[in-house]
């Protein structure tokens, strides 16, 4: 099994950076791919973005690109969302997800962790 565990978010003004830190605990060998996702209250979850845990390729919602930056640490088992010029539009809650080898879907969440933009 895999575990992930959120920590990082806060609130912020408009402008702002702000990192979110997603810690993999158990097997974490088999993770191929991290993903952050967020949802607002009432609505679907949005993709954020996502990297590989090999080569560390990452790919970015449109809405995020240029602002965000998704990182690894494999040694510390640890992926970080790099958030900057944050808008408030980018408050939500922020999900990890992480999908194994082999499989189509985000098996394993984390718990989230509340990020607010004010104006």
């Amino acid at each position: 099994q895999v575990q992930l565990v959120e920590s990082g978010g806060g609130f912020v003004q408009a402008g702002d950076s702000l990192r979110l830190s997603c810690a993999a605990f158990g097997r974490t060998s088999s993770i191929y791919i991290i993903g952050w996702f967020r949802q607002v209250p009432g609505k679907e979850r949005e993709f954020v973005g996502f990297i590989t845990r090999g080569l560390g390729w990452a790919n970015y919602a449109d809405s995020v690109k240029g602002r965000f930056t998704i990182s690894r640490d494999n040694a510390k088992n640890t992926v970080y969302l790099q958030m900057n010029g944050l808008k408030p539009e980018d408050t939500a809650v922020y999900y990890c997800a992480a999908r194994e080898e082999g499989r189509s879907e985000y098996e394993h969440w984390g718990q989230g962790t509340q990020v607010t933009v004010s104006s």
